[in-house]
């Protein structure tokens, strides 16, 4: 059994969140998601998000490709949800590739040596959540 984890925001989910999260669930036989809790996402994007955590929660927890859902409380936490859930791999999205973040600034790929596989998928083209709220707000 091979577990697969990601982590998002899924604000304003859009066919982008289903793609990667259907794409990763083929790496693995349970895919387990963690969601950005509203105050990391505010300490993040600065900005409140547009549907409540639960709500996200919701919305993701109803996909077919997800076995489980948790609030993701930090960002620094990625090695320890990692081996809470004994990740095989940990997904992201190709946009993660190379960027050193954190307190320790490292890539995910150092962060996470010895602890899983990280695998980047690439991005759905010309969607982001940010884009739609800019595409709703110009309307």
């Amino acid at each position: 059994m091979k577990n697969i984890i990601t982590f998002g925001t899924f604000d304003l989910f859009h066919v982008g969140h289903l793609n990667i999260l259907e794409r990763a669930k083929t790496y693995g036989d349970n895919l387990i998601v963690g969601i950005s809790s509203d105050k990391l996402n505010i300490s993040k994007k600065q900005r409140q998000p547009i549907y409540s955590f639960q709500e996200r929660k919701k919305i993701v927890e109803s996909l077919k490709c997800v076995n489980k859902v948790f609030c993701e409380e930090s960002l620094e936490d990625k090695v320890k949800y990692c081996k809470e859930f004994k990740a095989d791999i940990l997904i992201m999205g190709d946009d993660w590739k190379g960027k050193r973040s954190g307190k320790d600034n490292k890539t995910f790929d150092e962060l996470l040596s010895g602890v899983c596989k990280v695998i980047y998928l690439e991005r759905t083209p010309s969607i982001s959540t940010t884009e739609l709220i800019e595409k709703i707000s110009i309307i």
